[in-house]
């Protein structure tokens, strides 16, 4: 299970006040990390324990460990100690503080900004830096790019279900279109502390709640995507459909039946594998997802990208028989990108043949078969050979 962290103080397992917290009146989200980040500015050379800037503040030393472990995360502080567990203030740090206190000096609760008029969030064409660094170039959806669209739904309360094969660029187009993104990975083994919290230990050895990434997407009013939604178990799914709704609230039942409400801007975005064994798209799931956008490899891209001709070839051919149902698998952009990169360090007949290796053994004849037509009849699946 993921360890879900939380921006907000958490109350004991054992329901007690945690020590100079009992009259502490409750924050609003971010206040407790600027308080935080505040004191590690304070003195920047320090290395404080968690317990130590909680005693100093007056809160959960478990709740300022969760806000010290957001504001490394964001490079807002660093991690200098393990035993014990020591942090440190960064560049960032005032920043840090600086901008959670401007924010909090603005009438409550902060709203994400409303669209001015009919035309909603400005139109998007150029390239958008995702996370990871990487540059998204916007595809058309219904006259507008992808990204504007998804950024349109936002605004009008429709949640988007991002359906295609692997590979596709579903996570690519979210990741671009949400900023404030927060991500849930799902597969079989997703339970549902991993997205409302569960009890964790804290440094000085007691229990208290932390909050999960849905929790924590509600209270700030941000993007929530349910990666591979449809291979998490239905029932456990079910959790996120009350914030979905008319509703916009849940109550978590593994802690003192807390309501929690969402804030304006938060939103639900979702990606789905067809193809992928064991997803499974259920009524519920999909009645909650108004708009359902079907997300294909872009061919042009591809070739800006400067991939292999052949290789796209080799792709368009089998997407085609694909889509006539002939075979159940064809190479998208991220087998594409990959060939080019083994062709450049094993060279093209490599990356050909893995292209082979890496169908399902049931279209493993149909993908041979292309390849071989494209690439030449010594094409075969990469495999060790004699002793070098």
């Amino acid at each position: 299970m993921t360890t879900p962290t939380t921006t907000t103080t958490a109350p004991t397992g054992s329901g007690a006040a945690p020590a100079g917290a009992g009259t502490a009146a409750r924050l609003r989200n971010g206040e407790l990390r600027r308080m935080v980040a505040q004191h590690l500015a304070q003195d920047p050379g320090a290395a404080l324990t968690p317990g130590r800037i909680a005693a100093e503040l007056g809160r959960s030393s478990g709740a300022v460990g969760n806000a010290l472990a957001t504001l490394a995360t964001r490079g807002q502080a660093q991690q200098v100690g393990t035993n014990p567990v020591t942090y440190q203030a960064t560049d960032a740090t005032r920043d840090a503080a600086t901008a959670a206190a401007t924010t909090r000096q603005t009438a409550a609760p902060a709203a994400r900004p409303q669209p001015t008029g009919a035309a909603g969030p400005a139109i998007v064409t150029g390239p958008v830096r995702r996370p990871n660094g990487q540059m998204y170039h916007p595809r058309k959806l219904s006259g507008l790019s992808d990204v504007t669209a998804l950024r349109r739904l936002r605004e009008a309360g429709v949640p988007a279900l991002m359906y295609g094969p692997p590979g596709t660029g579903k996570t690519s187009v979210v990741e671009a279109a949400f900023d404030d993104l927060i991500t849930v990975p799902g597969d079989s083994d997703t339970v549902t502390d991993d997205f409302v919290g569960s009890y964790t230990q804290t440094p000085d050895g007691r229990y208290e709640f932390a909050y999960g990434p849905l929790v924590t997407a509600m209270r700030e009013g941000r993007a929530l995507f349910i990666d591979d939604a449809t291979l998490i178990p239905p029932t456990v799914l079910a959790v996120v459909y009350p914030a979905m709704d008319g509703r916009r609230q849940i109550i978590l039942k593994t802690h003192k039946n807390e309501v929690i409400d969402a804030e304006p801007g938060f939103y639900v975005v979702a990606g789905h594998n067809p193809g992928v064994h064991g997803a499974v798209l259920t009524d519920a799931l999909s009645s909650r997802f108004a708009a359902q956008i079907h997300v294909s490899t872009d061919y042009d891209l591809a070739a800006q990208l400067k991939i292999d001709n052949k290789a796209v070839r080799v792709a368009r051919n089998l997407a085609a028989r694909l889509e006539k149902g002939e075979i159940g698998w064809a190479p998208q952009l991220r087998e594409l990108i990959a060939f080019n990169r083994i062709a450049e360090v094993l060279g093209t007949a490599a990356a050909a043949g893995n292209l082979v290796g890496i169908a399902p053994e049931a279209d493993r004849d149909v993908v041979a078969e292309t390849v071989r037509n494209v690439f030449g009849a010594d094409v075969a699946p990469l495999s060790l050979g004699p002793q070098f």
